[in-house]
This record gives C-alpha cells, sequence and structure tokens, in this order.
C-alpha cells in the first residue's frame, strides 16, 4: 500500500531529510586521502545522535554502522572498515536517520582527491540521472517514468544500470511502497500523487550492470571490477512539482 503524506508529515520528513543532508555535507568535506570510512561513520552517528535523531541504518536487519561507505567497485551497502582511503577513490556515503518519527534518507558519490576523468564523468552521469528521474516525480507520472529517464541517460552515455537494487516510497518506515527501479518501459506502475514520497537512488556501473554481494553479507560490487556511482534524493510529489527534501542548501 502506497502512502501519501499531508503537508505536515512532510514537514517532519523535510527536517529529518535535511539533518541527513547536513551531515552528508559535512563528511564530503572531511573526505581526503588518510581519513578511514570508520572514522566518517563516527562522525555520521556523533551528529545524529547530538540533533536528537536515530541513525536509521544501524541494526537495520543486523547492519552495524551508521554510515553504507561503498568505495570504488563497491556499489552500496559497504560497511565501514578501518582501510584508508587513497587519492583516486570514489566513495559513497549513503545515510538515513530517523527523526521525530519520520525517516530521511539521500546518498552522495564523492571522490577523494584528485579523481580520473573517467570517474569524474561517472559522478556526472549519475547525478545527472538522479536529477531527470526526480523531474519526472510529478502528479499523473507513472512509477516507470523515472526508471526510464535514468536508464535512456545512463546507456547514452555508455554506462550500465544496476538492476538488482532500487529506490523506494519513505516515510514512518525506511522502506515503503512503491519500489522504484532504475529501469524499465515508461507508464507504468502506480500514478504519482500528490503527497507520496520517494527515495529515488540511481546506481550506476562504468562496465557491466551485474553485482554480487560479498561474504560479509552486505557489501554489493561489480562482478566485472569496474567503478560504481550512486546517489540518492528523498523527493516530496507536490502539486507544483517535485520537492527535494534532502537538498544541502
Amino acid at each position: 500500500m502506497i502512502v501519501c503524506k499531508s503537508p505536515e508529515e512532510v514537514a517532519k520528513m523535510r527536517a529529518a531529510n535535511a539533518l541527513v543532508a547536513g551531515v552528508l555535507g559535512e563528511l564530503r568535506e572531511v573526505v581526503k586521502p588518510g581519513i578511514t570510512a570508520q572514522e566518517l561513520d563516527a562522525v555520521a552517528e556523533m551528529r545524529v545522535r547530538e540533533a536528537g535523531a536515530t541513525p536509521a541504518f544501524k541494526g537495520y536487519h543486523g547492519y552495524p554502522a551508521t554510515l553504507c561507505v561503498s568505495i570504488n567497485d563497491a556499489v552500496v551497502h559497504g560497511i565501514p572498515s578501518p582501510r584508508k582511503l587513497v587519492e583516486g577513490d570514489i566513495v559513497s556515503l549513503d545515510m538515513g536517520v530517523v527523526l521525530d518519527g519520520y525517516y530521511g534518507d539521500s546518498a552522495v558519490t564523492v571522490g577523494v582527491g584528485t579523481i580520473s576523468d573517467a570517474a569524474a564523468e561517472l559522478l556526472d552521469v549519475t547525478r545527472d540521472a538522479l536529477h531527470l528521474a526526480i523531474d519526472c516525480a510529478r502528479v499523473g507520472r507513472r512509477v516507470s517514468d523515472l526508471g526510464y529517464a535514468v536508464q535512456t541517460h545512463v546507456e547514452s552515455r555508455g554506462f550500465s544500470v544496476v538492476r538488482e537494487f532500487v529506490g523506494h516510497g519513505i516515510g514512518t518506515q525506511l522502506h515503503e511502497e512503491p519500489q522504484i527501479p532504475n529501469y524499465g518501459t515508461p507508464g507504468r506502475g502506480p500514478y504519482l500523487k500528490e503527497g507520496m514520497v520517494l527515495a529515488i537512488e540511481p546506481m550506476v556501473n562504468a562496465g557491466r550492470a551485474a553485482v554480487r554481494v560479498l561474504d560479509d553479507g552486505w557489501t554489493a560490487v561489480t562482478v566485472d571490477g569496474s567503478l560504481s556511482a550512486h546517489f540518492e534524493h528523498s523527493v516530496a510529489v507536490s502539486k507544483d512539482g517535485p520537492v527535494i527534501l534532502s537538498r544541502l542548501d
């Protein structure tokens, strides 16, 4: 069942997502060669708890951390480790919180120091795909329109869309209906209605689309070892168009 939120509920979700955006913005500035994923996770948890919120991921189905830190060929759900980031890495930072009973969820992929032109293009294409999908989050459109926007843009640039993981509705639960694949035929799936809140999150590989999960049970990596990028915003569908709740500014 898809739950449409009232304006009061959307306001609470805006507060939760503003916290996520603020923490990710801080982390983006401290990502540099020599810092570890565990150090980033510690900063994230401290900031979340200082704000009176609860990390949404920590303990979720046994996940052990506040952040998902996915480096280079890791697509999503990377468990923070003591591995130091090095010049040229790309790292996805994905975080959720619960504040006043409502969830916020967002992700950003950043470069560590100077990255290659190929890595920079992957980040640009993935970020652009996210915003093309967000632009489709309008009353009367269909869920599959978002995935079609992502897929057509990504594949036109020679990259691949991950199919095993999808975006989702969000509200009083981290994962709600509907599921939002990043591929598909337009004009299918539920109609978008005012009050729906969607976590839209393209995951894009530089090589083939196939992924596998490591023995830790969480970290998904590209099968061919190619780089992967991940961007995510929580977006409310309003009568005036899409509203990005997790926008940093």
